[in-house]
């Protein structure tokens, strides 16, 4: 299909807009309390599951996930264009680490890329995140889960283009992919410091969910 310009920029636009929802902000703020202010001040499901507990963690993942399902997937029906739907990942991945309607400090777009992912492959990345999971809950820090999975992800979808399209095509899909894989590890950068000098914080996430499990059987 052929795109008119104006199409892509709404693409472009309204990605970026719905990646301005801070699902972290709102939940917290229902709490009576401000994530901002929690933890490392970070909007996103890791400083709500080390703060707030397992529940608002995973709801706080599951709706920065769907952020990214939406515009991928609305763009994906409509235009059918695998270049088109990653720009419409990138522009809502963008929008939750530069939200312009928070001053431009948002989260670090991990969960909001996997539902990006979720549309693109919906078989592989729940795959990628399960073993993500278990990289969790083995060294007990959940930056390295993101790595893992934008790193495989990428590379993975990376090779897909290469296996199913034409070169010319294949190509700038790559390099959607590999902008992705460099704007969620840049926004780590922070993370990718204090594991250099071992100063990252530990989320134990067995420790997390099995504490839930017992509030919610009482």
């Amino acid at each position: 299909m052929n795109l008119i310009w104006w199409q892509i920029v709404l693409v472009i636009i309204g990605s970026y807009f719905i990646g301005n929802l801070s699902f972290a902000r709102y939940i917290s703020r229902a709490l009576h309390s401000d994530i901002t202010t929690k933890g490392s001040g970070n909007p996103g499901s890791t400083n709500m599951l080390r703060n707030y507990g397992f529940k608002y963690g995973i709801l706080t993942l599951a709706l920065d996930m769907l952020k990214g399902v939406v515009p991928t997937l609305i763009t994906w029906l409509l235009f059918k264009n695998v270049f088109i739907m990653y720009i419409a990942g990138i522009s809502v991945i963008l929008g939750h680490i530069y939200p312009v309607l928070y001053k431009f400090k948002g989260g670090k777009g991990i969960a909001t890329m996997l539902g990006v992912f979720m549309v693109a492959d919906p078989v592989i990345t729940p795959i990628v995140v399960a073993i993500a999971a278990v990289c969790w809950m083995c060294f007990e820090y959940g930056s390295v889960a993101s790595f893992t999975c934008v790193t495989a992800l990428t590379v993975v979808e990376g090779l897909k283009a290469k296996a199913n399209f034409p070169i010319e095509i294949s190509r700038w899909i790559c390099l959607e992919l590999f902008f992705i894989f460099c704007i969620t590890w840049y926004a780590h950068r922070a993370n990718i410091q204090r594991l250099l000098i071992g100063k990252e914080s530990k989320v134990s996430l067995f420790k997390k969910t099995k504490k839930s499990f017992k509030q919610n059987a009482k």
